[in-house]
């Protein structure tokens, strides 16, 4: 059984962090996401969030990654709320919300992850972009002619052969 209950939040944030063999710990800044029917449209980054609650997210993200003695990349959502933040849900993964890592980062949560599992030296994780990820749902696939003329834009394809309803088909990176 689930049960579930209502939260107060003004928005989600998460944060992609990586733990590595050896027990270190690398995260990406926080991005805000925004949902449309209770599917993750855009991730930005950065998150309009006050210093402090970038920092707790983080240090949150590390706690969970050494609690469970995890190794790799775990995307962690969190609900801004007026008491602070609190943890939505852990993804044991990459992370659709840290896609954006591909356009702003050096290191991206792919790389961070082989990075991490294979024992080697995490990676610079430093943003040096401002970047929006836009999730491709079902039919917005059919836009991806327009958005290959904008500048400053990644398009990213699955490869999956029909778009449904719901179904993610791809993202674009857009470096604001």
């Amino acid at each position: 059984a689930v049960l579930e209950g209502f939260v107060n939040f003004s928005c989600e944030i998460s944060v992609i962090a990586a733990r590595g063999l050896d027990g270190s710990v690398s995260c990406f800044d926080p991005g805000e996401n925004v949902h449309k029917h209770s599917i993750l449209h855009t991730t930005t980054v950065p998150a309009h969030i006050s210093p402090s609650l970038r920092s707790d997210a983080v240090l949150i993200a590390a706690r969970i990654l050494n609690a469970l003695d995890y190794v790799g990349v775990m995307g962690v959502e969190l609900f801004v709320t007026p008491e602070g933040l609190l943890v939505n849900e852990i993804a044991p993964r990459v992370h659709n919300s840290g896609h954006w890592t591909q356009a702003g980062c050096t290191v991206d949560q792919f790389e961070q992850h082989i990075r991490a599992v294979a024992g080697w030296p995490l990676g610079d994780g430093s943003r040096y972009a401002d970047v929006e990820m836009l999730n491709l749902i079902g039919d917005d696939v059919l836009s991806v002619p327009d958005y290959a003329r904008e500048r400053n834009t990644q398009i990213h394809l699955y490869g999956k052969a029909e778009a449904k309803p719901g179904r993610k088909m791809g993202h674009v990176n857009r470096i604001r």
